[in-house]
């Protein structure tokens, strides 16, 4: 059970990737977002796409780097991978990300809750990075286990969206609400997880 769950929620990395490259990166800004928010994607495509790349990136990378017999077989590609997933993925793309959510769709909840994404993006990226130049490795991990658990918000994020649209909550509504709901509940499980036992020392491969 535990296998199948952490391989979904892999394969959904995956599929909100390609979405993502789809939706932002190839067809024309705001082509497949609300008509209300689209005048905004326009004005900040470039912003807006280099917080897509990032966050792809991210995405893409993140489960390879949590994975502790890649670690163990590919300890130069993991280093290699870990630099683009921070300096790209969560240094650029949090960013990036940081200046648009001043203009997100949804009023002051939404553009705060985005904000504090950002901000918290970065952080724990900032902090994953120091741990590994001191050589703490186990709490590197468990910084970089936070950061994935905020860059899986894009994920959350457009699994929320459709399921509040289904249920017939005010899409205005639903997207203030969900720019918190996206990440928050992720961050506060990992907390729970950790503080349950979860020891990123005993994961198996101590190179990184």
């Amino acid at each position: 059970m535990k296998r199948f769950t952490f391989g979904f929620a892999w394969f959904l990395c995956g599929a909100i990737s390609l979405y993502a490259l789809a939706a932002y990166l190839l067809l024309p800004p705001g082509a497949l977002v609300h008509p209300d928010m689209r005048a905004t994607f326009e004005a900040h495509a470039v912003a807006l796409r280099i917080h897509i790349f990032g966050a792809v990136l991210a995405l893409a990378f993140g489960p390879f780097q949590l994975s502790p017999r890649f670690r163990s077989r590919h300890p130069r590609l993991h280093r290699l991978m870990g630099r683009a997933y921070l300096a790209i993925g969560v240094l650029a793309g949090g960013l990036a990300g940081l200046y648009i959510a001043q203009f997100a769709y949804g009023g002051v909840v939404a553009r705060m809750g985005f904000a504090m994404l950002a901000v918290a993006w970065l952080y724990t990226g900032a902090r994953a990075y120091v741990a590994i130049r001191a050589g703490k490795v186990a709490e590197h991990r468990a910084w970089m286990v936070r950061n994935f658990a905020l860059t899986f918000a894009a994920v959350m994020l457009r699994i929320y969206l459709p399921i509040s649209q289904v249920v017939g909550v005010p899409f205005e509504a639903a997207y203030a609400a969900i720019a918190w709901l996206c990440w928050v509940p992720n961050w506060v499980a990992v907390e729970v997880w950790m503080r349950s036992g979860y020891q990123p020392a005993n994961l198996r491969g101590q190179t990184t």
